[in-house]
C-alpha cells in the first residue's frame, strides 16, 4: 500500500459536523449592529455617518461566523480519534459514553460538573455527549461536548 493510501485510511472521517449558528441566532446581532450604528450616526453626523455601519456589520457577521467554526469529528482507520473543535483524543482512551437531551444538559453543566474537564458547549446545539476517559495520566475525567448527533456519535464512540 501506497504512503497516500495509508494517510487517506488512517485519516477516513466516519463522522463530521459544523456547529454553526443557526438562521435564528443571525437576526437580533446583526439588528443590535444596526441599532448601535444608527445611534453613533445620530449622534456624530457628517462624512463618519457610514463609519459605524461599515465597521459593525462585519464585525457582528464574522463575530457569528466564528461562533460556528467548530467541529465535531470522528476519524477511523488504524488509530480512530475524536475531534472537538481543535482537541483530539485517540479513542482507545474513550471509555463510557452518556447522551444528555436539551432539557438534562443543564444538570451536567452545572454544578455537578468538574472544572476539569474539557467542555465545548454551543447553546443553540440541544444536546450534549459526555465521555468519560480511561488514561490515568491524564487529568481530564471526562469530555463534554455538544452534538446534533448524539446517537450516531455515541453508536461510534462505543464501536471503537
Amino acid at each position: 500500500m501506497g504512503e497516500s493510501a495509508k494517510t487517506a485510511a488512517n485519516t477516513a472521517v466516519r463522522h463530521s459536523e459544523r456547529l454553526y449558528v443557526p438562521w435564528w441566532g443571525w437576526p437580533l446581532p446583526v439588528l443590535g449592529a444596526v441599532l448601535l450604528a444608527a445611534e453613533i450616526d445620530l449622534g456624530y453626523p457628517g462624512i463618519r455617518a457610514w463609519l459605524p455601519y461599515v465597521i459593525g456589520l462585519p464585525v457582528v457577521v464574522a463575530l457569528l461566523l466564528s461562533l460556528g467554526r467548530s467541529k465535531v469529528r470522528i476519524t477511523g482507520g488504524a488509530e480512530p480519534e475524536l475531534w472537538v473543535g481543535d482537541a483530539h483524543l485517540p479513542l482507545a482512551y474513550a471509555g463510557e459514553v452518556e447522551i444528555f437531551d436539551k432539557d438534562a444538559k443543564r444538570k451536567a453543566l452545572g454544578r455537578d460538573g468538574d472544572p476539569a474537564a474539557y467542555v465545548l458547549h454551543r447553546g443553540w446545539v440541544g444536546p450534549v455527549v459526555k465521555v468519560h476517559l480511561t488514561d490515568a495520566n491524564d487529568p481530564t475525567p471526562y469530555w463534554l461536548f455538544s452534538t446534533r448527533h448524539p446517537e450516531k456519535v455515541a453508536e461510534l464512540l462505543k464501536g471503537a
